[in-house]
Formats: structure tokens, sequence, C-alpha cells
């Protein structure tokens, strides 16, 4: 099979095309075990780079749990990210470079923009007219090129301030011996590039090179993984150009084309057949993607059932459309014993998740919001990590500043200004100016400084905790450096105040604890510099929670590597998807199309594409037009039953079929007047009820209705305001007449 050809053909480049739900992950992981246990290669031997720390994990679980390797052996695979992998690399050998030494910190987004914010600042840039966000972007785009600052070339006057700020950035950056997450992949390829010996030294030893996702590329991860494959010329990349959907990221689809233009030898090994999806799905898939240039043909397959036909949905506005999908799936849990749990919606961009939201809200049915974790973006966390930085680089004057006042120690922004000034003034680093005026005082000096006597009592407080806390260093193992700053700084008396906010605060940082435990048996200072490491590169975006049991939100971006048993595809329009940035972009456009691939090869056995007549997005209510993506399915794969009619405001809910031409030619529209249902219809309810709801509290009943066959109340809450409620799902209560 073309599964075993992949895991065999060991030797030389090799280019696998793996389609959706063609088992990449299987191949990769047993291509290690045949090298390793069939081929005797040491475990030592083979890089397998990811892009994702999740997919890492798994790879190491499965060679592991399924007894293809050892312990040992998975322990002696170099298996990461691309930047867990050069981070590693830099700890060795950055001396190296100049003006960088080897306990540099990894500076995360807020930390690399106020850096920026800082150089405008410096450098007199109005950040109003020039947007530290958009000048960071092009200073990250750059790195991703492998563009320094002296090799960016300013094509007119905008680029010659991203140039002025892009050589501010830098000397800032090495002065707080930080690296940003471009630098990470950048600064490895300098290092290559200038000792050509150390590069030797890994060619060497890495004589098999896996890398997963090779679609999602860029520039120098491209050129990082054939220096190091330089030797033995064993890489084995698996990717699909069709799956490429973040650009935006700087990935480029076209390292998939270019391999076998640079690699004349290159074996090339396709995996059609799809394990995944029914033949309708598939089918409608293929059907879309083959209309995209940029990409190498490809014949996918599954021997699985033809399947449901693909249902596609018109509705009037997107609170139908919400309402739609909770009704679809209580009634496929009712009918078809489908679990909420193994149910997706997906949508384009995440301004659509509100209506859902709030219609799952409505209904009192769970729900799961899947996107990237923000526990480490929260401000507790931030802070601890923040001092541990400052312990572990006193050099780190990002650290510095966001804790020199947390908690409060009078020390406001205009001293905090000042003693940056000052610094520089001096020419010396925050720390050590402030290292300097504790000595100042110590001996009594007269020299000028910028602080006033409060000011001062504050600082000189922080200088000796921290000096004391930098001693404990490596006296302590790190979950016990942990309590003593937040026992010797305050900080802990400082979140619990008494609130509910501050005791889950509080909460948050014992489960940083938790993160941190896993090094506290290390030596103390490669526990702390592994632990920032960790925490610096975490993005758990791959988590889904098991917490509950409902179904999962997200967007089509987040949706790559998942599978799910039945997809809502929402906001099928144009002006959404393709979204309406693509418009005159043939390139984007293309983008787009794969992102619709990609959302429907998710789904494993239904499929429901829904589109609206009128949508308000972004504060506005416009007519729509569903996206000429649907007219690329074929007819016979589209449901053709048109659904029954629905209610007022224009309501109506059927099965489109693909040869209809628009909403008002086609559809009939039905109106029902409230005020006209019987008693009997409403379940008891009636207007003037006065009802109690779990979530909302008590609220007076002020309509009653009917959403096709469900009985709808609006109801007046008290704290909550107007909501419209469907009685079945919502179980209220009456408390009086």
């Amino acid at each position: 099979t073309a599964q075993q050809q992949a895991v065999k053909t060991t030797e030389g480049p090799v280019l696998v095309l793996a389609g959706p739900g063609s088992g990449k992950t299987r191949v990769l992981i047993n291509r290690v075990g045949y090298l390793v246990r069939d081929n005797h290669v040491p475990p030592w031997q083979i890089m397998a780079v990811t892009f994702t720390r999740k997919a890492a994990q798994e790879m190491k679980d499965r060679l592991l749990h399924q007894d293809i390797l050892s312990t040992n052996q998975v322990q002696s695979i170099t298996v990461g990210t691309f930047h867990s992998i050069c981070a590693r690399i830099l700890r060795q050998d950055i001396g190296l470079l100049k003006n960088y030494h080897q306990d540099f910190v990894i500076y995360d987004t807020d930390d690399q923009l106020n850096i920026v914010k800082s150089v405008l600042g410096t450098e007199n840039i109005d950040p109003k007219r020039y947007s530290p966000r958009k000048m960071h972007s092009h200073i990250s785009e750059s790195k991703r090129d492998l563009v320094t600052p002296e090799k960016y070339t300013p094509e007119n006057y905008f680029h010659k301030v991203v140039k002025q700020v892009y050589i501010g950035y830098e000397k800032k950056m090495q002065e707080n011996n930080a690296l940003d997450y471009d630098d990470l992949l950048m600064k490895t390829h300098q290092l290559f590039s200038k000792f050509p010996d150390v590069l030797a030294r890994y060619q060497k030893r890495y004589e098999y090179v896996l890398v997963d996702e090779f679609q999602d590329t860029n520039t120098v991860q491209y050129e990082l993984v054939k220096m190091i494959s330089g030797e033995y010329h064993n890489l084995f990349c698996v990717g699909d150009e069709d799956q490429s959907i973040y650009s935006w990221r700087g990935a480029d689809f076209r390292n998939v084309l270019r391999f076998r233009d640079e690699f004349p030898n290159v074996k090339t090994i396709l995996l059609g057949q799809n394990y995944r999806s029914t033949q309708n799905i598939l089918a409608a898939a293929s059907a879309i993607i083959v209309h995209n240039k940029a990409r190498y043909e490809k014949d996918l397959f599954t021997n699985r059932e033809q399947g449901c036909p693909i249902i596609r949905v018109e509705k009037y506005d997107a609170e139908e459309e919400a309402q739609f999908v909770i009704s679809e799936i209580e009634q496929l849990e009712r009918n078809e014993k489908i679990k909420p749990a193994d149910v997706a919606i997906m949508y384009r961009v995440n301004a659509q998740s509100r209506e859902i939201e709030e219609a799952f809200i409505r209904a009192g049915m769970p729900y799961r919001l899947i996107r990237g974790t923000r526990f480490y973006e929260r401000r507790e966390i931030k802070d601890a990590i923040a001092y541990l930085r400052l312990i572990h680089n006193p050099n780190d004057s990002i650290a510095l500043q966001r804790i020199i006042n947390v908690p409060p120690r009078r020390i406001g922004i205009k001293t905090i200004k000042s003693l940056i000034y000052w610094a520089g003034k001096i020419e010396k680093s925050t720390w050590e100016a402030l290292i300097y005026l504790h000595d100042i005082e110590d001996k009594k000096m007269q020299v000028n400084h910028p602080f006033g006597t409060r000011a001062k009592k504050g600082v000189l407080k922080f200088i000796d905790l921290m000096q004391f806390l930098m001693e404990q260093k490596e006296k302590l193992s790190l979950i016990e450096l942990f309590d003593l700053i937040f026992d010797r700084s305050g900080y802990k008396n400082y979140l619990l105040d008494g609130t509910e906010e501050g005791e889950g605060r509080w909460e948050n940082l014992q489960e940083l604890k938790t993160v941190a435990q896993s090094y506290s048996n290390l030596a103390d200072s490669d526990g702390l510099a592994l632990f920032l490491e960790e925490v610096a590169l975490v993005a758990d975006t791959d988590a889904l929670s098991d917490e509950s049991k409902g179904p999962s939100l997200l967007t089509l971006h987040s949706a790559k590597g998942l599978e799910f048993p039945v997809v809502f595809m929402v906001g099928m329009e144009d002006g959404i998807l393709p979204h309406s940035r693509s418009r005159g972009n043939p390139d984007a456009m293309e983008e787009e199309r794969r992102l619709v691939y990609v959302g429907i090869t998710r789904a494993k056995d239904r499929l429901y594409l829904i589109h609206t007549f009128r949508r308000n997005l972004y504060g506005r209510s416009e007519p729509t037009f569903p996206s000429p993506f649907l007219d690329d399915i074929p007819d016979e794969l589209i449901e053709r039953t048109t659904k029954k009619k629905q209610k007022k405001h224009a309501s109506r809910i059927k099965i489109v079929r693909s040869d209809d031409s628009s909403y008002e030619n086609q559809t009939k529209w039905q109106e029902s007047n409230a005020d006209e249902l019987s008693p009997e219809n409403n379940e008891s309810f009636q207007v003037g009820d006065i009802i109690q709801h779990h979530k909302f509290g008590k609220g007076k009943v002020i309509s009653v209705g009917k959403l096709e066959d469900e009985k709808q109340v609006t109801v007046k809450f008290t704290e909550s305001g107007v909501k419209r409620l469907l009685t079945r799902f919502a179980k209220l209560k009456k408390v009086s007449m």
C-alpha cells in the first residue's frame, strides 16, 4: 500500500502528499519505528519536527504505548516543534553569536510589543501613525524571510520607518539578552551559516529528518531542514498543499511545490485513501479544491459508504441559523442517537460565534468554545513569570518594568520612565542602574539621580527583595522558589483580597506551580531555565476540553487536524467565505477555497452547509449571497428535500437545491401571529406569567409563539434583559400567575 511504501522508503529525499484523513500520523510513527527496529538506526540519529506540541507529544506517546519502541529509545529521539528544537540548539551554541549568551529569555508577543513601543518613544515616532502591532508584524515577516535590519531595503517612507524601528528593536533585544519566537529560527540559521563546524555537528548527528505538516513551513523553516539534512539527504516531508491555510502566519505552501525542483531525485508518494469521510463528503471536497491552480493533482478515494447527502440550508438571518443548528443537534441526538460532543459548528471569523453561543445559552445546552488557551495571558500568570524571568536574567528590563510596582510599592509610571532614561544616560542596563542606586545610598555618595524620597524608598525595597530572591535561586527547588516569591513579595496577600476574583487568580498560580512541578527535580538553575522556556513556547491551541459534553464551536482555522462525525459550516456566504479581504487577490481566493476544503474534510458522516438571506456582522445588517464555492458541489450530492415553513419575521427554513437561484424567487414566506396561538400550544405559558430560569433568574413572559414545531416564549428578566427561549430546552418554572 501507499502507507507501507512511505514507511519503508528510507533513503534519499521523500515527499509524501497526504490527503485529509489518509493516516499520515500513522505513517510518521511507523516510519520511525521501522528505522529503529528494522533498520537498526540509533534513535538519537532521528529528528522529527512537528508544528504543535500536542503532535510531538502524541508521536512520543504512540511510539511508546503501541509498543513500537522502548522508553529509552523514545527519549533518545529528537521530537519537537521547530521553535523548541531551535531553542535547544541555541542553548548550546548561541554564545558564538555576537551580543548573546546562553541564559537568554524568550519574549512573548506582549513583551515584543513593549519593546516596539519603547523604540517608538525613543525615536520620537508617533505610535498612532505607525502602529506598534504593524511595526511588529513587519519585523516578524522580515525575520521569517531571513532579512536582517541591515539587509532590509525600504521601498517607501513607511518602510524607512520600519527599518528604523527594526534596528532599535534588535538593539533593545540584545541589551536584554532576549529572543522572540522568530529569533529562535533566524538565529539558528545564522549560527549554522556563520559556523559550518556547528552545522556539521548536527548534520552528522541527524541521519534521518522527518517533517510533519510541511505545507505550513515558512522560508526559514524550510532552509533549516535542508541545512540539517545536508549530509545524508534523508529528508522525509509529509504535507498537503491543499490544506495550507496559515499564510497570515508566514506559511508558504509553495515549499511543497518547490521540493521536487530542489531535490531532482525525490520520491513522491501519494496517500490518496481517505479513512475518515463518506464518499459524498469526499466528493464535495474534491469538487471544490480541483478549481485551485497552485496544487498537485490528486485522486482521492474512500472505501466508506456513499453516506448521507450534504444538506444545504438557507436561513433568514444569523439568529435563525443558530436556532436551526440547536434544533438539528437535538433531533440528531433524539432520532439518530448522535452525541452532542460528536458535533462541531465551524465558522470563518470569530465574530460569528456570538449568535451561536447565545443560542446555546438560551436553550440551556452546554457547548465547548475551542480556541487557544489564554491561561498564560492572565495578569497573575504574567506577573509570576516576570519575577522568575528577572531572577533568571537580571538584564531582562521588560520583566523588571512589569513587576517593579507589583504589588504596589509607590513606584509610579513617571518613576519607571525616569529610571529607564537615567539608565540610558549612565549607559547601564535597568537592573545595573538599580544596583548603582543601591551603592550610592549605601555609601552616601553625592550623585544625582531622578528619584524622590518616597519613590526611592520603594525602589530600594524592590532591589533588596530581588537580590535576596536571586541569591536563593541556586539553593531552592523551583517549587520552593515559587512559594518564596509569593510570600516575600507580598503577592499572595495582594491577590487574596477576600474576593472571588482574587481566589480565582490565586488558584491560577497554583496551576502554574503544577506546570513547574515537573522541573523541580532538575538542577535548580536548569529547572528554572527549562520552565521559562516551556511557558514561553506553550501554545495550547491543540487541546480539546473533555469537561463538557456539548458540541464544539471553532473557527475553520482552528479545525485543522480535527475530525467530527457531524459538522455544521455556518456563514457560507460571499464576503464571509470567501472573506471580503480576498476579493481581487487570486492567491487569497485559493486559500479561502482551501479553508472550505479543510472544513468539509473534518466531517466523517454528516455535513451541513448553511447560509443566510441577511446577516448582521460588524454592526450592519445587509443582504447576503451564497458562497460561490457552493456552486462547485455537484447537484447529485445535495439534499433536495424542502424543509417545512417557519415563523414570523420572514422566517424561512428549507433545504436549498443547488439549482435554486435566489431566496425571494424560490421561498414562500409563512407568517404566524404569536397573539393568535391558542393557549394549548403554549404549554400553559401565557403573557404575564412570572417564571424562573436557572441562569437568567426571574422574569415576566411578554409574548408566546412558535419556532417550527417548538414552543417559544419571550421573557423580560429582571437582571438579564429580554430573552427568547424554547420552552422544551429552557427548563422554565412558573413561580406565580
